[in-house]
This record gives C-alpha cells, structure tokens and sequence, in this order.
C-alpha cells in the first residue's frame, strides 16, 4: 500500500494502476461503516484509492473543523488490512493550492440543498461537492463508494455526477449499525456513555417510524408525534420525509419514502444523522 500525501505523486501513480479504480472518499476517523465501503471496493475492482482528508471547505462556522477526530495510524492500518492499493492523505494547502478561500466552487441546485442539512449548513454541499470532484478528477476512479446514512450528501452527488457528465459510477452502501442500532458515525467519538444511549433514540425512534406505517399509520403528524416523544431529550433539528428518488417532500407515505433525523445530543452538543426507507 502506498500512502501519497500530495497531488503530483498521486497523478504518478494513478496512471502506473492497471485496471479498474474504485474511490473511497473519507474525513479520516475510520470505523466498521468506512471499512464495509473499502470491502465493496476491494472486491469490486482492481484497484483501490482511500482518500483521508478533514476538508475544511464543507465546514461552516463555528462547526468542529479543529477539533474533528483525526486517527491517521489506525485509519492507514485498516486501509492496508483491507487491501487498499492507494491513501491519499494531502493537506488542505495542498488539496487547495494554499488558498481555500479563493476557490472554484462547485454549487449543486438550490432546491437540493436548502433543506434538511443544507438549512442549516449553508454552503456545506458546495464544499462536499467540490472536494469530492476533485478526487474523481485526480484518481479516474470508475466507480465510487458512498455510505446512505448521509442520504442528502449521496443524492446530491449522485446529481452532480449525472449533471456534469462525470464518467464514474456512484455505488450507495447500506447504513453500518453498532449491535444496538447506533449507526456507526466518526462523531459518535464525541459521545459519553450516557450521551451515547441518549443517541441511540434516533434508531429507536426511526425504527418506530418504519413501525408505525407498517401498521397502516400514514399521517406525518402522528409518525412525527410518536418520535419525538422517543427524542425529548435532545435538540431535534428535523424530522423529516422525502421521496427517496427525487429527495423532494412529500405528505402522502409509501414504499419510496424516507424518514430523515437531525439531532443533537445534550452535553457535547454532537450533532447527529440518520434515516430509514419506511418500506
């Protein structure tokens, strides 16, 4: 495995790979969910590039930029386990060329992104997308490999992809679930033992969605009213449904409907995501 920290090398030894590349963006801070993604990857192609990489430009004010846990020892031991040809591990003035605050920018449409996280994030997609452009640019990959529990995230990227006419294949991977149902999020390193079982109401309560319509609930309202009542001790940013296939609102449920969560826990103030087809 080798392990390439700035751009001229990687472009070297993209070029030396023979046959096909899949792509495994990440922020760093791997756990079981990133290592599933590496193994679809590993066994998928002929080729495997990890990038590691806490992207500065997704991060709004006042976010966790800086302190955003940072693992490289045992993130490049995981890689090298799974079988990864190559870790890209640039610096953000490397990546941006010394200057992020001077960059082309690539801006997914409005409708896409003011909502759900982009409300409250603004400009974090441009930021995702831009970072994620350039490592398709740099590695060829064919295809590349996208967890589900950030849904808004992989249904922007899949729009970009299909919009600009990149020549990649964007592969969603199942959600990555600790035994009780937590999923699997570089932030839950942020979490204390009883902040950590406060979280695991997102699941739970995402859970009793699905429940409820299974049973023949199909009112936003009453599904909105049981979970909450699970979240009352956090800081609900949204409970949300969408279309699973256009990522549009909707109020009648069925199959195609996906309920989305946006928490934050009550000490740490860690906010987290998560969501469920109802299906």
């Amino acid at each position: 495995m080798k392990v390439i920290d700035n751009i001229e090398e990687l472009k070297k030894e993209i070029k030396a790979l023979n046959g096909s590349i899949g792509l495994v963006p990440t922020m760093g801070a791997l756990h079981d969910g990133h290592k599933s993604l590496i193994e679809k990857s590993v066994s998928e192609n002929n080729n495997t590039v990890v990038s590691i990489f806490v992207n500065p430009i997704q991060f709004c004010a006042g976010e966790d930029l800086d302190k955003y846990p940072r693992t490289l020892e045992a993130d490049l031991k995981l890689c090298k386990d799974a079988g990864v040809e190559i870790v890209f591990t640039p610096t953000p003035e490397i990546m941006y060329e010394g200057d992020k605050n001077n960059l082309t920018l690539i801006c997914p449409p409005y409708a896409a992104v003011d909502k759900l996280c982009g409300k409250s994030r603004p400009g974090h997609f441009d930021g995702v997308c831009s970072v994620v452009a350039k490592l398709f640019n740099l590695t060829k990959a064919n295809k590349a490999y996208f967890g589900q529990k950030d849904a808004q995230q992989l249904f922007i990227i899949k729009k970009m992809v299909k919009d600009l006419n990149f020549d990649i294949e964007i592969v969603p991977c199942p959600i990555v679930r600790e035994q009780d149902g937590l999923a699997l999020s570089s932030r839950n390193k942020y979490l204390d033992t009883e902040e950590r079982q406060i979280a695991l109401n997102i699941s739970k309560a995402l859970k009793l969605a699905q429940s409820d319509y299974k049973k023949g609930i199909a009112t936003k309202r009453s599904i909105v009213d049981n979970t909450l009542k699970l979240l009352e001790q956090m800081d609900v940013e949204y409970i949300e449904f969408v279309d699973d296939n256009n990522f549009e609102f909707v109020d009648a449920l069925d199959d195609k409907t996906r309920v989305l969560i946006a928490a934050r826990t009550p000490n740490s103030n860690t906010r987290l995501i998560d969501n469920i087809l109802l299906k």
